[in-house]
């Protein structure tokens, strides 16, 4: 079976199509299950991120249909509705995308370091839900080297851009000096915790973690000489906020245009700067028509992405080689593979012709026949057996002009001459 993956990412469609098929951590495994039971789909890893969610499997051509009409019917979606915003690879388009992905190259702030920790926690939990097989693990071992060796080779990491580091960027612009800023971070992730220690090095002062979970929240707080709240408290610490970054896990707003309405009226309007950098959002999208209010989402921080990519543009073209050899690394791997499988397949009928024709040669000679013509008669059947079926599809290809496998027959069976030449 071909590699194959489809996705959807930042650079296919907006955050109001990501949001509706993002997968929830807590369905992975069923999801990955329903994946495996689609006619054609062998092996899966599913990749879900704030800018795209990925699968990567094995697939027959019946399987891509299946799985398009898959992530239609598991959304609630309409036929059809995705297929401007879906993209496909197969074979070595599928294994350059993954590697490129591991690598930063692909990703909205170019060389960002979170997406090979969040393939390594896919690869995780593919494995934990027995759907990983061999070329999969092989393929995501692969790049996980790979990624880490074009990184340094190119040095397109070197630069720290992030989308952690582009919403605190971005709050400086706003606001400037940040020290005498409230922040109130919604969430205790891994971006939440970037955030803060953006924060903590720009000097932020006051700094508020509120999370569904207290002990998280008071971990999170020590380490960053922060104050915990629990979100249930959120309506209070709002009207402190003068730059919120949220970032839960929450399949629903968080975060609603009341509460920040409210909030201003506490604050005297003074300016709120709020960035959801959640997929799905966890801020209201109304909540941008309110004045003195200004909202990002993830979407909108390629604004701000942009001023600070120059250097890993260019490291990211010196990248192309690196990322061209890891790929014919892998293709070479998989192509041994097939060619394994193949020619295991060629030995063992052999070994049955062998077995059966020696079996009857053995009862003629038993029987009292001429040795000699037992011999010759094995040899000759079992030579026709074992060339009946190449020479049959031989036959189709020149019927159908498939000058490919002619080709592919005529140097597997040439017979070159003593010196090594044609």
């Amino acid at each position: 079976m071909p590699l194959f993956t489809i996705g959807i990412s930042h650079h296919t469609a907006p955050i109001e199509i990501r949001e509706k098929v993002a997968i929830a951590r807590s369905d992975y495994s069923e999801r990955v299950r329903e994946l495996c039971a689609l006619p054609g789909i062998e092996e899966v890893v599913i990749l879900g991120t704030c800018n795209r969610t990925e699968i990567y499997c094995l697939s027959t051509t019946e399987g891509k249909s299946s799985l398009v009409s898959w992530i239609h019917r598991v959304n609630d979606l309409t036929e059809g509705e995705l297929n401007q915003h879906l993209y496909d690879h197969e074979g070595e388009a599928a294994a350059r995308h993954l590697i490129r992905v591991a690598s930063g190259l692909d990703s909205l702030v170019i060389g960002e370091t979170q997406i090979l920790g969040q393939l390594k926690e896919a690869w995780q939990q593919a494995h934990d839900t027995g759907s990983l097989g061999k070329v999969l693990d092989r393929l995501f071992q692969h790049t996980f080297n790979a990624a880490k060796a074009i990184r340094t080779q190119s040095g397109i990491s070197d630069h720290t851009v992030s989308v952690a580091y582009t919403a605190v960027v971005l709050a400086r612009q706003i606001f400037g000096d940040l020290k005498s800023q409230t922040v109130v971070l919604v969430g205790a992730g891994e971006m939440v915790q970037l955030c803060g220690r953006y924060l903590r090095d720009h000097g932020i002062a006051n700094l508020l973690i509120v999370n569904r979970s207290r002990d998280k929240a008071e971990q999170l707080a020590a380490e960053m000489d922060a104050t915990a709240m629990t979100l249930d408290r959120l309506q209070e610490a709002l009207p402190r906020a003068d730059i919120l970054i949220s970032s839960t896990a929450s399949p629903e707003p968080v975060i609603m245009q009341a509460d920040v309405r409210a909030a201003l009226r506490k604050r005297r309007h003074r300016p709120m700067f709020l960035v959801d950098i959640a997929v799905p959002r966890d801020i209201d999208p109304l909540i941008s028509k309110l004045k003195d209010v200004y909202l990002y989402t993830i979407d909108d921080l390629q604004q701000v992405v942009d001023e600070n990519m120059e250097q890993r543009t260019a490291a990211a073209r010196s990248a192309s080689a690196d990322v061209d050899e890891a790929v014919t690394s892998f293709m070479r791997w998989l192509s041994g593979i097939r060619a394994a499988r193949t020619l295991k397949k060629i030995r063992e009928q052999s070994h049955e012709f062998e077995q059966e024709l020696t079996q009857k040669a053995l009862r003629r000679l038993q029987a009292g026949q001429n040795p000699d013509e037992v011999l010759h008669q094995l040899a000759n059947t079992l030579t026709n057996k074992i060339l009946h079926l190449p020479s049959k599809r031989l036959r189709e290809a020149a019927e159908n002009q498939d000058y490919e496998v002619l080709k592919a027959a005529d140097r597997i069976f040439r017979k070159e001459d003593r010196e090594g030449g044609e």
